[in-house]
């Protein structure tokens, strides 16, 4: 007989989920992570201490609060790191604290080191004191998340070449600093780091960033940066990164040479499957460390899920937490129901952007005919309260049956706000919903009222035509 039920390699957002919920169906189960990683990425390195630094940047930088009180307005003229750590240390703390209370109230064994296949059925567990445990378990969820992935070309030191682990350990704030690839971290950092007011330059080899959102909002993403004095170089490629007494010179392939204190590597996520020795369980995983699962999230082994990043795309800690509670119903014979495709994203760039649903650009390509209605935060009372200006929501509305194809946000809480727009979308209500909504005043909320009336306002005038 088996020593558990499940066995869960990792308790990042994935694993924890998938440990929690098949023990509320009476499994035994237990997680394996190393003690320093309780949590996994997603609370060490990853999702929580950013979104915390960020929060710690907009308070001590006062920059959303500069409409108001001026551009000179600062909480702190001199902000250091441990200005911004210690934030970051203390949500870092409370959470783990909490994953801990939640693993041991649910009876979920956790066991501090690593683990790695003996047979498809047994792992071996390596204890920080070197000590070496068998546990073998009837299901296994390789849950075991990523790392940033780092060109061999590039020798990082951790201190001025770095990944963007590396960056929550720096140790002062830099004037100036390179960030190579424009995807959701490297945009994330760089807006941290130009509102606390350090010179960026963003170094990426495609013509564009943020190619999965909509254009508009980029264009004021990019606008916004760029008067916080951020430096694109886009369709560039980064030759070499030279390091000297008094900083790094980043040599890009088209012969422009950067000058900075720092530069930060945003290349993407290589999968931690390397030391899971796969093999011994007939399992394999691509080049950058991915294993790939079926629609239940189970691997090539039947008895064998993976979950989280570790499988890919969508890569969000909050669709690892649903493929791991998946592929725990699945595996205890639990009838679970198939993950909406209506999946929100966030991205924490000041400002911050969100959506749901398709594209202006992607449903003119599907030749699918859409209305746009748009509110911005100045029109509306709230805007105005917090002082932010520049905000905005669109929904593109079917003129068909009047169903929302697509929400998208730019500005303060465009992440909570987005919940609001999937709920109609997924509830199949249409824009004359919102039209009829009462919502509270003043609030952000009130712009899904405001959008979806000049949204309507729109197909009259085309009805009218019509008529």
């Amino acid at each position: 007989m088996p020593d558990f039920d499940m066995l869960v390699l990792g308790s990042g957002p994935g694993g924890q989920k998938a440990a929690i919920a098949a023990a509320k169906l009476g499994r035994r189960v237990a997680v394996v992570d190393r003690p320093d990683m309780v949590g996994g990425v997603s609370i060490h390195t990853g999702t929580i201490p950013s979104k915390t630094l960020r929060e710690a940047v907009l308070y001590l930088s006062g920059l959303t609060q500069r409409d108001l009180y001026g551009q000179s307005y600062r909480l702190k003229e001199d902000i250091t790191v441990a200005d911004l750590t210690a934030r970051t240390q203390h949500v870092v703390g409370r959470e783990v604290d909490v994953i801990r209370s939640q693993l041991s109230r649910n009876h979920v064994s956790l066991f501090a080191g690593t683990g790695r296949f003996i047979d498809p059925h047994t792992v071996t567990l390596r204890e920080i004191t070197g000590h070496e445990r068998v546990l073998s378990a009837e299901h296994i969820v390789i849950a075991t998340g990523t790392r940033p992935a780092r060109p061999d070309s590039v020798e990082f030191d951790g201190r001025t070449i770095m990944d963007s682990d590396n960056v929550l350990a720096l140790e002062r704030v830099p004037r100036s600093m390179v960030i190579v690839g424009a995807g959701v971290i490297g945009m994330e950092y760089a807006s941290m780091f130009a509102a606390l007011g350090s010179k960026i330059t963003v170094v990426e080899k495609r013509a564009g960033m943020l190619d999965m959102c909509d254009v508009e909002v980029i264009e004021s993403l990019k606008y916004h940066l760029r008067d916080l004095a951020v430096t694109f170089r886009f369709g560039e490629t980064v030759a070499a990164v030279e390091r000297h007494p008094r900083g790094t010179l980043t040599v890009l392939e088209s012969g422009k040479k950067i000058p900075a204190d720092a530069v930060m590597y945003s290349a993407g996520r290589q999968g931690l499957t390397d030391e899971l020795d796969l093999g011994k369980a007939g399992l394999t995983a691509d080049r950058r460390g991915r294993i790939t699962v079926d629609e239940h999230y189970r691997t090539e082994a039947g008895h064998i899920y993976a979950v989280g990043d570790v499988i890919g795309f969508p890569a969000l800690a909050a669709t690892s937490m649903e493929q791991g509670r998946a592929a725990a119903y699945h595996a205890c014979g639990e009838p679970v129901g198939r993950m909406h495709n209506l999946q929100p994203i966030g991205i924490y760039t000041i400002p911050e952007i969100s959506f749901v649903g398709r594209t202006e650009d992607q449903l003119t390509e599907d030749c699918v005919p859409f209305e746009v209605g748009i509110s911005r935060y100045r029109e509306l009372a709230r805007g105005q309260i917090i002082g932010d200006a520049h905000g905005m929501l669109k929904l593109l509305v079917s003129p068909e049956d009047r169903t929302l194809l697509g929400v998208h946000c730019f500005g303060t809480g465009a992440t909570e706000l987005i919940h609001i727009g999937q709920s109609v979308m997924g509830c199949g209500g249409t824009v004359d919903y919102l039209v009829n909504a009462v919502f509270n005043y003043p609030t952000l909320a009130e712009s899904y009222k405001v959008a979806a009336l000049d949204a309507t306002n729109k197909l009259r005038q085309i009805d009218r035509i019509g008529d």
